[in-house]
């Protein structure tokens, strides 16, 4: 049996020829789940259980550390966001997860073009503290797409 190395990932080769890759060096593509939602009730719950689950495959299989204020953080953003979807647009609108060990992305697109307010930090106001919640938890951009809008919440994992 001999180690060499290959393209940068160090292979064992057997002395019948086989050769084994045993570590890599290139990055792994994150993990990355979708799913969608009319609008029904119930939907907001159902988006809560698919990034529980989410979350769940990460660390279980993908070995990331997602402590329990982490996940906390990423339930909530998902709560606001797809809260926003359901009451802001007219039609479907669309959650996408995506998991790394650094990050945790949270992606909704929407069928409303209408870009989000950022309030001003008003305790005595009312509602539309949504985005003032999640951008306080995650780094947050929005734009416009074709169909829509798609906001994206990045949470940073600890290390």
């Amino acid at each position: 049996m001999e180690r060499v190395r290959a393209r940068e990932t160090w292979m064992t080769e057997y002395l019948d020829g086989t050769v084994i890759p045993i570590g890599f060096d290139t990055p792994v593509e994150p993990l990355r789940r979708m799913t969608h939602y009319t609008g029904e009730p119930g939907c907001i719950a159902q988006a809560r259980t698919f990034a529980a689950t989410f979350l769940a495959q990460l660390t279980q299989e993908w070995c990331v550390a997602v402590d329990r204020r982490a996940e906390g953080d990423v339930l909530l953003v998902v709560s606001e966001l797809v809260t926003n979807a359901d009451r802001h647009s007219t039609g479907p609108y669309a959650l996408e997860l995506e998991g790394t060990t650094d990050q945790i992305v949270v992606t909704v697109y929407d069928s409303s073009g209408k870009v989000p307010k950022r309030y001003p930090k008003d305790p005595s106001r009312v509602g539309g503290h949504g985005l003032e919640i999640v951008s306080a938890l995650a780094e947050v951009t929005v734009e416009r797409v074709p169909v829509g809008k798609r906001v994206r919440a990045v949470v940073t994992l600890s290390a």
